[in-house]
């Protein structure tokens, strides 16, 4: 067993990593940007180093500084979270050329299906279906019109070494086929240094499903069922539920050995997500390989009763999957949603700042992963996604209802958050009807930005109300304080003003 581990990351998955490390009797050790000095992620490791400046190209991003903590603190292992370094082929190499064990896979299985081409190509020899598209990267727009009108609009222009949505276009219309293959490769180079874009198919009424599989390194790999991840902004996942309210069994077994069959294409070893788009009537198609631990793995961990991160580390050390295929199942039925400190009423613009009170979720099957606290201050650098809440119910219609129970108890003042508008999400009748693709943000945005529960000002009414009738108690006569101190009943409504509006 390890004896020290090194978590290259920040915020919740720190965290969630050290967790696990502590079940395990590891050691950890957290590294921080001069921005994350109050993080809680640097309170809880066991070693903490600094490693830079606020950006994270010079800090979190700096994988030989990281290397050089690791063998300073002579962690034996490094476990990359998701983001950040996590995909990062150099990476992975550069820990093995120092004897350090990187968590996760290979860099030949991290390059192979970090670029999108390769990963298209190796795909279909493998026998995994892929969306209709081409297999090399646009080079002549000429060509890529001529290949364009051939496939059929609408089409997708997608950056080959992207992710996050950024170097991808959509096109329905044939006059705008140059200016978005020219934009993609624009951003792609911007965002990835890389401009190649490829075109693929435009699925109408795409479903977002992908499939978690664990691989270990003696060519045994399982998968663990899918989660459904079609409720997005942006290209970038707000909600995931497991299991997918589309699913049919009979496309469930088929889509997971194709699953299957694209992990062990590449040797994978370790945790990864098979990523698929699905039409109305189940015709799916690959679309990209996340070699990493997910965002919402939560959700998989809930409803099959696996620890990923637990089975990564063991993975790591060389043991073999402790388990068969047909030894996992899904039982119930879990929901996440991500909560950032954003405005949903300025276009989801970030909204760093101190918080000033936190009231988390508690109760039956809810789970909240997060690393913020009363007085924190989020700071502009990176993500703003604050924490992941979680919740399980033995079916679906539960798993809603414990859902809107714990965002509508669940209070951030300090700073916006999209809590109302995940809350929204929860009450939509597509929503509640497991009927929704990829567009129903888009599709139902005035919807969901409307009414929102309460204004900054007015979180805690309860609260407020309880200090109003207070003050009307002690308005003719003195009272004593906490230590025994009198003091007149002027000076108690003006605690009383500032706790209602969360100064104290």
């Amino acid at each position: 067993m390890f004896k020290k581990i090194l978590i290259a990351n920040r915020g919740e998955i720190a965290i969630r990593i050290m967790n696990t490390c502590r079940e395990m009797g590891i050691q950890t050790v957290a590294v921080y940007s001069e921005a994350d000095r109050s993080s809680l992620h640097v309170r809880y490791a066991d070693e903490a180093y600094l490693i830079g400046p606020a950006p994270s190209a010079e800090s979190y991003l700096n994988l030989e500084k990281i290397i050089e903590v690791a063998k300073k603190s002579g962690a034996e292992a490094i476990h990359p979270g998701y983001g950040f370094l996590s995909e990062n082929a150099t990476f992975s190499e550069r820990c093995k050329e120092e004897g350090i064990v990187f968590i996760g896979p290979d860099a030949y299985a991290i390059n192979t299906m970090g670029d999108k081409i390769t990963a298209r190509k190796t795909m279909i020899a493998a026998g995994v279906p892929v969306v209709p598209g081409t297999t090399d990267p646009i080079t002549d727009l000429d060509e890529a019109v001529k290949t364009i009108k051939k496939i059929g609009l609408p089409v997708m222009i997608k950056a080959s070494a992207g992710g996050g949505g950024k170097g991808m276009r959509m096109v329905d219309k044939e006059e705008n086929i140059i200016s978005a293959v020219k934009a993609a490769k624009s951003e792609a180079l911007a965002a990835f240094g890389n401009d190649a874009v490829y075109i693929e198919k435009y699925i109408n009424s795409p479903h977002h499903i992908e499939f978690q599989i664990l691989a270990d390194k003696h060519g045994h790999c399982v998968h663990l069922f899918e989660r459904e991840c079609s409720v997005q902004r942006r290209h970038q996942k707000v909600v995931e539920e497991t299991p997918s309210p589309i699913m049919t069994e009979e496309v469930r077994m088929e889509m997971g050995k194709h699953a299957v069959s694209a992990a062990l294409a590449v040797n994978y070893s370790g945790a990864g997500t098979i990523e698929f788009v699905t039409d109305d009537n189940l015709n799916y198609f690959f679309l990209e390989m996340n070699t990493r631990l997910q965002v919402e793995h939560p959700i998989t961990e809930q409803v099959v009763g696996v620890d990923l991160v637990k089975e990564q580390i063991k993975v790591a050390l060389g043991e073999p999957l402790r388990f068969k295929q047909e030894d996992l199942s899904q039982r119930g039925h879990a929901i996440e949603v991500r909560i950032y400190a954003e405005d949903p009423d300025n276009n989801f613009m970030p909204s760093p700042g101190k918080i000033q009170n936190i009231h988390f979720p508690l109760g039956p099957g809810v789970r909240h992963d997060s690393y913020v606290y009363n007085g924190y201050e989020i700071p502009i650098y990176y993500d703003p996604m604050i924490s992941k809440l979680v919740v399980w119910g033995n079916d679906r219609g539960e798993a809603i209802d414990r859902m809107k129970r714990a965002l509508k108890i669940f209070k951030i003042s300090g700073v916006k958050t999209s809590i109302p508008f995940l809350y929204k999400i929860m009450e939509a009748t597509a929503f509640k009807a497991g009927k929704y693709t990829t567009h129903f943000i888009q599709n139902h945005e005035k919807e969901l930005k409307a009414e929102q529960r309460c204004s900054e000002e007015c979180k805690d009414i309860a609260a407020v109300a309880a200090f109003i009738d207070y003050m009307k108690l002690v308005e003719s006569k003195e009272t004593k304080n906490h230590n025994g101190v009198h003091v007149s009943s002027n000076a108690w409504k003006d605690f009383g003003r500032k706790k209602a509006v969360g100064c104290i």
